[in-house]
């Protein structure tokens, strides 16, 4: 009940409501260890001139991936990556030394051939922050994967055949991202040859509970797009220095993220990350009223709640809470509302026995603030 596929959009999936509540639970999280590590959020647009693809060099390296159309006789393109945006973003004002580093994200939306939707961030950096700006990008990774209970790996990927800059800017990028992964102790694999066209990059592979790998998260080391921009920034002697970008990305693709989860929690979410956090089940209709108040009561808390008003059997509604995979079960009779008490049910513990439904909410709560696993 997650989301639904269509003939009319093959590979594009349809949110349905509790897709949709995981979808914002997600992006609300990235906003939360965005914030934490210093970033501002933009929005820039989907739809850009072809003059701007041409600047970052997209259109010379990336046209076939790209969705275009024409617009008042001029040509466009659906952004295929948030990164020219972002450059726009930094032109519109002059920057300092003292500015810098400059983090931004974007909770673009992009399409190319391959994939669709993008949790992006740009940092606007000085060569003297190379290494730590790469090392707090990697402990941002880190800490939201360990978040999910990911195991993963690192690649070093190298300059491909068709890129842009000179030998001494790729080998300064390149040496930087070596240089600070082997600061930080990680083991990487060294990819030759696959990194972008516009810098070497890392590569975050993740490793599912089936123990099957999945690239979403990097880091890309550019000189070159802020080259082609004329991006600069004043120095402390009052000159003019270009800076250098880190393109970074955590989820990746939020849709592909999303079903490496589903597959990784066997739909089984944290309560944290469930769509429906407690399902509040009467036994016969002569508690319903109790249960509608216990209901209204869990929603007033702020926890994602479902009262099961089905005229079905107790044993019935359990077993379907059960399929949905809801984490708690609230099992409610004429016992529970004349003492005005829960009988609490776990997915994964079964029956909990009676407990005070103040407690529960201060439990579950704290659950969802530190985000229990």
């Amino acid at each position: 009940g997650l989301f639904m596929l269509t003939e009319e959009g093959p590979g594009f999936p349809f949110f349905l409501p509790g897709g949709m509540t995981l979808k914002n639970t997600l992006i609300d999280y990235w906003r939360e260890v965005h914030k934490k590590y210093g970033y501002v959020e933009v929005s820039t647009p989907v739809i850009l001139s072809r003059k701007l693809w041409e600047r970052s060099g997209h259109w010379e390296h990336y046209k076939n991936n790209m969705y275009t159309t024409v617009i008042d006789e001029e040509d466009y393109a659906v952004k295929p990556m948030n990164c020219p945006g972002g450059m726009l973003v930094y032109k519109n004002q002059p920057h300092s030394y003292r500015d810098l580093p400059l983090k931004v994200g974007e909770l673009g939306l992009v399409h190319r051939h391959e994939k669709s939707g993008q949790l992006h961030g740009l940092i606007f950096m000085r060569d003297d922050q190379i290494e730590d700006q790469i090392k707090g990008v990697t402990k941002l990774i880190n800490e939201v994967y360990t978040q999910f209970g990911f195991e993963y790996f690192v690649e070093l990927s190298t300059r491909p055949e068709d890129s842009m800059g000179s030998d001494e800017d790729w080998e300064m990028a390149t040496n930087g991202l070596r240089k600070a992964l082997e600061d930080m102790g990680l083991d990487y694999i060294v990819n030759e040859g696959d990194g972008a066209f516009y810098g070497p990059k890392i590569d975050f592979h993740l490793r599912d509970s089936l123990g099957r790998t999945w690239q979403c998260g990097t880091i890309q080391l550019d000189f070159q797009m802020p080259q082609r921009f004329d991006l600069e920034y004043t120095a402390e002697d009052g000159s003019k220095k270009r800076p250098i970008m880190i393109h970074r990305v955590c989820f990746g693709s939020i849709e592909r993220f999303i079903g490496i989860l589903i597959e990784h929690f066997a739909g089984k979410f944290p309560v944290w990350l469930a769509p429906v956090q407690v399902k509040v089940i009467p036994v016969s209709e002569k508690s319903m009223d109790y249960a509608t108040g216990v209901y209204e009561k869990l929603k007033a808390a702020g926890i994602r709640t479902e009262l099961d008003h089905k005229d079905e059997k107790v044993g019935y509604k359990i077993r379907q809470a059960q399929l949905e995979k809801v984490p708690y079960m609230l099992v409610l009779g004429e016992k529970e509302a004349a003492e005005g008490a829960i009988t609490v049910r776990s997915r994964d513990k079964g029956d909990l026995g009676a407990a005070g439904l103040d407690a529960f909410i201060e439990d579950i709560k704290k659950m969802i603030e530190t985000k229990e696993k």
